[in-house]
């Protein structure tokens, strides 16, 4: 056999099952690369492998034992490595990413798709990550009630946790809506708990996500007359604010 076609998550990859498949180092082959990668819609949906074609370069004389060199041969990962201009490599043999930065460009190509030019800075603390989005018009982005924002936070947490060994948990926040939404969310319930005592009679708020829920629990966790519950399944689950 003295050509193969392999296909890999990454050329890297690729070549390096094609040489596993001629049981030769990267010396020794030539590389087409017949097919390049693709990440696919939003880097998640139709994701394309790297093709490559390996072709077998013709043997040169034997060379005797009192004539070969002393340094050692190379791998065909470090002479991959090498060829990649040398990028470090993860034990799944594709090169390491960062991913806090893969989730900063996936953030960037959904703001593009939407006709938006965004900036995004990490900010790392020790319960999660903040991804802090600036740039014009970001009305769009966040979405009635922080409901888009929401959802690409959802999707950055799956971008990054498939490029971290570890669990990553990140916070998506845009003109620092999260804050202004949870002053929003303390102020609403303080002046519901008043309604409560005043009315006797339980309130029922509109559908919220689990960390907006969040808010108005912790906010209302002290209250000597009220207590809060949460009621229904996701996503019509609501938070009950009702007498002690």
């Amino acid at each position: 056999m003295s050509k193969v076609v392999a296909t890999g998550k990454t050329i890297e990859e690729a070549v390096e099952r094609g040489l596993n498949q001629l049981g030769v180092q990267k010396d020794r082959v030539t590389v087409q690369i017949l097919e390049q990668p693709s990440k696919g819609f939003l880097g998640l949906i139709g994701a394309k492998g790297a093709k490559v074609e390996l072709t077998l370069i013709a043997e040169a004389a034997p060379v005797s034992a009192a004539s070969a060199p002393s340094t050692p041969q190379q791998s065909s990962k470090e002479n991959i490595q090498e060829a990649t201009g040398g990028v470090p490599r993860q034990d799944s043999g594709q090169p390491a990413k960062d991913a806090y930065q893969e989730a900063v460009h996936f953030i960037v190509d959904v703001a593009q798709s939407m006709g938006l030019v965004v900036e995004v800075e990490i900010a790392h603390s020790k319960e999660s990550t903040t991804l802090q989005i600036s740039g014009p018009d970001l009305g769009l982005l966040i979405g009635r009630r922080g409901q888009t924002l929401d959802a690409l936070q959802y999707l950055a947490n799956i971008v990054a946790n498939r490029y971290s060994d570890s669990f990553i948990r990140l916070v998506l926040d845009a003109e620092n809506f999260r804050e202004r939404r949870k002053k929003t969310l303390e102020e609403l319930a303080d002046r519901l708990a008043s309604r409560v005592v005043r009315t006797r009679k339980e309130v029922v708020l509109e559908p919220m996500s689990p960390q907006e829920r969040k808010i108005i629990h912790s906010r209302l966790q002290d209250h000597r007359q009220v207590s809060t519950l949460s009621r229904g399944e996701e996503p019509n689950r609501r938070v009950v604010i009702t007498l002690k």
